[in-house]
């Protein structure tokens, strides 16, 4: 991300908080988490929180050989792995850590797998190995961060990339599963490096070498010798992902914006070096796609305005087949049986929290495999988003999801939260969303969810609006979505409140200094406050690929902009209640940055709550904490908008 010059309330980023030495600070605590200023929460909003908090998700993690699913969904406080043997079998756990499970990946021609798993949120991944019994065997070093395992075809061989503290450079591990401790790091580079596929001989193995989120390498990795070669060096920058090998080994397919707006499924033939384009006609991004192991069958996915359609090809006839017609929503996960007879699609939608089916592809018949519980919700009283366009400073077409409150009048006005998405190269989707639903039905708001410039999903065009001193034409948009909200009859254009994480943290603080005076208020998690702390004090892992998002904060002329945008720089404009929190683990927008702009608001005089989880990073993994957070959105929210949560004025 970006720098700005260090001003004087910058210096705070180096000292938390002294929580309990402010004059006038009301100081609690709730489990892990240190509320400041916080009050406490009534009994039947913590009721109203857990109606939306109850339910489960299935996310599909991988086949077994003997046809069985692993998936991830959550029993108690955090994500574990399960097994299901059949469709509408019951869920049978496997991992039990207290730690959520990120992901698991079957180690081929057995029953074990390999998970991956932080601690407290602070993403220094671990990969363990482990069976459907028994313990889990760590692979890797502590105080490393290991990601993107991958196997070779027979399964004897596991790769992946690891990253270290306080060094940019990516080193990729090779290693027999079985024998951990005879791990090989066969390559060394700065970027993040992604493996993605070991070729049937073993003998190499395909890999992106990520320089941003737009340009990426495509790699050939000789792993005797250790040597590259650039598969894809001649044409224009691009960015290249999810490579796998196809046609046994003499090809690859990859998803690639080169040539395109937008991203399209291509071949590439290894030894003349041409590409093929397999999705020529597209105007929407491939999102994903499959191999059969045999190499017979293609599964790739679509996002069409944020929905997602699959597609199945045979590859010997270059032929679509009959396709699998799924609820309308967002593809989750996808994968071929071990056998390539049946197709594994997870999907979650607006109204359902996520389930997964499989395709026979012989039989065109749709399975479900599991059925995920809404908890004490009625799906008939959940909102159905509404896509909509509006038109920004330059004209430019924005769009949006809303939420509207269920069975009220339809010129009824409503409060509105602008909930703004992180990345920024991100998308809303309309996926389940605990939150907006939450906030429509006890909070009677209308929640709006822009996709901002900047954001994916919409073409490489779109999401390179808002690069460098480009960076606040995206809050621009969110000045003209006010205006949007000022003209529809049934919105309260004087109760509008901004709601963001991430990058979405530093679009509610920015919008929060332009736009102080069409707001309520704002919630803010884990935002950056002054890019040029956030680019001192982000793991060095991931600094490269933030400069080349936001900026080059070693630049002269970008220093001067990042002086002039940052939202700490323009504190004093925030002059409406703020709601601010953070992960103390975050290694991503660190904890400094959130203590340096409470301290900044509070010198205004202006109300600010700060609530702090000393057991989570960037995001809230674990169910106590993320209830205890939406317990105090909702008392926060529901004193700018004057309403008692239920709805009721």
């Amino acid at each position: 991300m970006h720098r700005a010059v260090v001003c004087g309330l910058t210096l705070l980023a180096f000292a938390p908080l002294a929580l309990s030495q402010t004059p006038g600070l009301h100081v609690r605590h709730v489990g892990s988490a240190t509320l400041q200023n916080v009050p406490d929460v009534p009994p039947h909003i913590a009721a109203a929180v857990q109606r939306f908090q109850n339910y489960r998700a299935a996310t599909f993690q991988d086949w077994l050989p003997d046809g069985s699913l692993l998936i991830a969904t959550r029993f108690g406080a955090t994500q574990q792995i399960h097994r299901v043997a059949a469709p509408g079998g019951a869920r049978t756990q496997i991992t039990f850590f207290d730690e959520p499970v990120a992901s698991a990946t079957a180690i081929p021609g057995s029953n074990r797998f390999v998970l991956v798993r932080d601690t407290g949120g602070d993403e220094w991944f671990q990969l363990y190995s482990m069976g459907l019994t028994g313990q889990p065997q760590r692979l890797t070093q502590p105080g490393t961060r290991n990601l993107s395992p991958i196997f070779s075809p027979d399964g004897t061989l596991l790769a992946w990339s690891q990253a270290t503290r306080g060094s940019a450079e990516y080193v990729l591990y090779t290693a027999d599963p079985a024998n951990p401790s005879q791990a090989r790091a066969v390559y060394r580079a700065s970027g993040s490096i992604e493996p993605g596929d070991i070729s049937p001989d073993k003998r190499t193995l395909v890999l992106t070498r990520v320089l941003s989120n737009r340009e990426s390498q495509l790699l050939l990795l000789d792993l005797a010798s250790g040597t590259t070669r650039d598969l894809a060096a001649k044409g224009s920058k691009a960015l290249f992902s999810e490579p796998h090998f196809a046609a046994e080994g003499r090809s690859v397919l990859a998803l690639s914006d080169r040539d395109s707006d937008v991203l399209r499924l291509v071949q590439i033939d290894i030894a003349a070096g041409k590409t093929t384009v397999l999705t020529p006609a597209l105007q929407w991004d491939v999102e994903a796609f499959r191999v059969s192991s045999d190499g017979r069958l293609l599964a790739y996915a679509i996002n069409e305005d944020g929905y997602s359609r699959v597609v199945v090809r045979d590859l010997t006839t270059n032929r679509d087949l009959p396709q699998p017609q799924l609820p309308r929503g967002v593809l989750t996960g996808m994968g071929f049986s071990t056998d390539g007879s049946q197709l594994a699609l997870a999907l979650t939608t607006a109204t359902s929290s996520g389930d997964v089916w499989s395709w026979n592809v012989a039989k065109n018949e749709l399975t479900r495999w599991t059925t995920s519980e809404l908890g004490e919700l009625d799906p008939a009283q959940l909102a159905e988003p509404q896509l909509i366009r509006f038109k920004s400073f330059d004209g430019l077409s924005i769009p949006a999801f809303v939420y509207r409150p269920v069975g009220i009048p339809a010129d009824q006005r409503t409060p509105v939260i602008m909930d703004i998405h992180g990345g920024p190269e991100a998308q809303t989707l309309p996926i389940w969303n605990p939150g907006a639903q939450y906030f429509a039905n006890v909070l009677g708001a209308t929640v709006i969810l822009p996709n901002v410039r900047g954001s994916s999903g919409y073409g490489k065009r779109y999401m390179n609006l808002d690069n460098a001193e480009k960076r606040e034409d995206s809050v621009k948009d969110i000045g003209a979505l006010l205006d949007w909200i000022a003209e529809q009859p049934n919105l309260d254009k004087n109760r509008v409140a901004v709601y963001g994480q991430s990058y979405g943290g530093y679009m509610s603080l920015a919008v929060s200094t332009h736009y102080a005076d069409r707001l309520v208020g704002g919630v803010e998690r884990y935002g950056i406050s002054d890019f040029a702390s956030f680019l001192r004090n982000t793991e060095a892992y991931r600094r490269d690929n933030r400069r080349a998002e936001y900026g080059d904060e070693r630049d002269p002329q970008m220093q001067e902009v990042f002086k002039r945008i940052a939202p700490l720089a323009n504190v004093k404009k925030i002059t409406k209640p703020m709601l601010v929190m953070q992960g103390a683990n975050d290694p991503r927008v660190p904890q400094s940055e959130s203590d340096q702009v409470v301290a900044g608001i509070r010198a205004n005089g202006v109300e600010t709550w700060y609530v702090v989880f000393a057991d989570e990073g960037h995001g809230f993994q674990k169910k106590p904490n993320n209830d205890l957070r939406r317990e105090v959105e909702t008392v926060f929210l529901a004193k700018l908008f004057n309403v008692s949560p239920g709805g009721t004025e």
